[in-house]
C-alpha cells in the first residue's frame, strides 16, 4: 500500500512514507503559477470545498528532469500530439509517472492518442490520472492499451474550473466498483475528498490498492491525522 500526495502539494511535501506527485509539467514552461493561484484558488461556500481554475502552470519538462528524484513520481500533462515523441525523449526512461490526460481547467483539450509510448518495464509507475466523470469505454481503451494503474480521480469539471474535495467521492466510488469488476490485474489509487480514514477504509474496501491526498493539505491538523494513521500502518 502506497500513500501518495498530489500536485500541487507534492511539490513541496517531503515526509517518510509519502511518494510525492510532483506537477503537473508540460513540454513548454507555463508561467504565472502563483498569479494564477491568487486569482482562482478559492473555497466555495456553495459546494463547501475547494475550486481552482490554474490550468497547469509549471516550470516545464526540463525543470522536472533537472530535480528528478527516485522515489518521486512526474505527473505530466500534454497539449498536441506533436509534443509525445518529444517528451518520450526528454524523460529517463526508468523515471516514475503520471499522466494527467484530464485536468478540466485548461483552456485546450487534453492528449490522449498515443500516450502508451510511454509505457515501459523499466518504471514502477505509469499512471493514468482519469477524470470523474470518464466515460467507461475510455478506460477499457485505456487498459488495451496496456495501462494498469489508475489513479480515480481528477477535480469535477465544472462552470467555474475543478471542484475538489468531497464530491468527489460518490464518482470515485463508481470508478473502482468498475475497475475491480471487470479486471483483476490493476492497481487503483483512490485520490479526492480523503480528509478523514474513514474514507480510506471506504475507498480499500471498494478495491482501492493505494490512496492519494491533496485537498486535505489546507488543513493541517486534517493531514497530521491521516498522517498519524500512516505512520502506524
Amino acid at each position: 500500500m502506497v500513500f501518495f500526495v498530489g500536485p500541487p502539494f507534492g511539490n513541496y511535501i517531503n515526509l517518510p512514507y509519502i511518494t510525492p506527485i510532483k506537477g503537473s509539467f508540460t513540454l513548454e514552461p507555463r508561467p504565472g503559477l502563483f498569479k494564477q493561484i491568487i486569482k482562482t484558488l478559492r473555497y466555495d461556500f456553495i459546494y463547501k470545498d475547494w475550486i481552482n481554475k490554474i490550468g497547469l502552470r509549471n516550470k516545464g519538462i526540463d525543470y522536472a528532469i533537472k530535480n528528478y528524484n527516485k522515489g518521486e513520481i512526474i505527473s505530466i500533462a500534454i497539449l498536441d500530439k506533436k509534443e509525445i515523441p518529444l517528451i518520450v525523449k526528454k524523460i529517463p526512461e526508468n523515471m516514475d509517472i503520471e499522466l494527467n490526460i484530464s485536468c478540466p481547467n485548461i483552456e485546450k483539450k487534453m492528449i490522449t492518442e498515443g500516450i502508451e509510448t510511454f509505457l515501459n518495464n523499466k518504471r514502477r509507475w505509469c499512471i493514468i490520472k482519469l477524470s470523474p466523470v470518464i466515460e467507461t469505454n475510455l478506460i477499457d481503451n485505456y487498459y488495451q492499451l496496456g495501462f494498469r494503474q489508475f489513479h480515480c480521480s481528477n477535480t469535477i469539471p465544472i462552470k467555474e474550473g475543478g471542484l475538489s474535495g468531497e464530491a468527489i467521492i460518490p464518482y470515485n466510488k463508481k470508478l473502482i466498483t468498475y475497475l475491480k469488476e471487470n479486471y483483476n490485474d490493476v492497481e487503483i489509487i483512490a485520490g479526492g475528498g480523503i480528509k478523514k480514514w474513514k474514507t480510506v477504509e471506504e475507498y480499500k474496501k471498494l478495491g482501492a490498492n493505494h490512496f492519494s491526498f491533496s485537498t486535505v493539505c489546507f488543513n493541517p491538523l486534517l493531514f497530521s491525522k491521516l498522517y498519524f494513521n500512516i505512520i502506524k500502518k
